[in-house]
């Protein structure tokens, strides 16, 4: 998958919904996880689970390849005041919170952008609300599953067809970072903060993930064993923003991975 901001390069998460995902919940097979009949158009080669690919390939077609002239708009924008809007936002997130003052010196600075920002939460959230709803424990798996790269999606864009951040062993993906920064400046300014705070350890959920097993992007990756995945859930998914952070700080993988 591809996120524009480009999600590759770039819910409602709870305490209870962290519990679930360390004892197991995070870590059930995809094929067998929807709880729910999922009424979608078959794919013939598809593998993972069918909402979740269907979850992403809308987040990539609504933000993307069938943008609304609003959120084409708002990106523009956001553009034109820091230059770059995957690398000048994540760049400056970078520089901000090494800084004293932050986080209400990076409020300060995006709050000219203020109606943008709204703008991308606003679709972003909403196609979470479209394929999720109120299941929370879902969209972790979601993420997880993102993060583990066992989501193969022939209708993805070769090379790739695997919904996950974009990246390779060699060049490893910057996405998680800047959509982490976007999430801090929605957050510092009130836009959807609640939701943005429950969803940042399941995006940081898969930045581990993803970091520690490095799956490829176009082909059909195994699933990582549960063990890792259950540690992992029980290690990031339980993390506050201000522990956040700090983690997110490590670039481009968490502390202690190379």
């Amino acid at each position: 998958m591809s996120y524009h901001v480009d999600r590759r390069q770039v819910l409602k998460v709870s305490l209870g919904a962290a519990a679930a995902a360390a004892t197991g919940t995070v870590a059930a097979q995809p094929a067998a996880a929807a709880a729910r009949h999922d009424d979608f158009p078959e794919v013939p080669g598809m593998s993972g689970d069918r909402r979740a690919n269907e979850f992403w390939y809308q987040l990539d077609q609504t933000t993307l390849y069938n943008a609304t002239q609003e959120t084409k708009d708002a990106y523009a924008a956001i553009k034109a005041y820091v230059g770059n809007i995957e690398r000048g936002m994540r760049d400056k997130w970078l520089e901000m919170v090494a800084q004293p003052g932050y986080p209400h010196t990076y409020a300060e600075f995006m709050e000219p952008i203020r109606q943008p920002l709204e703008v991308l939460s606003r679709t972003q959230l909403g196609v979470m609300d479209r394929y999720y709803g109120h299941d929370r424990h879902g969209l972790v798996r979601a993420f997880g599953w993102f993060g583990e790269g066992v989501l193969y999606d022939p209708r993805g864009q070769a090379p790739f067809l695997v919904h996950t951040m974009n990246g390779t062993p060699d060049v490893p993906p910057p996405g998680y970072h800047t959509w982490y920064a976007y999430m801090r400046a929605m957050m510092v300014l009130d836009i959807d903060r609640r939701r943005w705070e429950r969803l940042a350890p399941a995006l940081a959920f898969a930045w581990s993930l993803q970091s520690t097993g490095r799956p490829a992007q176009d082909k059909v990756n195994p699933p990582m064993p549960r063990r890792t995945v259950r540690r992992l859930a029980a290690t990031w998914l339980v993390k506050d923003v201000r522990r956040l952070d700090q983690d997110f700080r490590s670039f481009p993988y968490p502390e202690g991975l190379s």
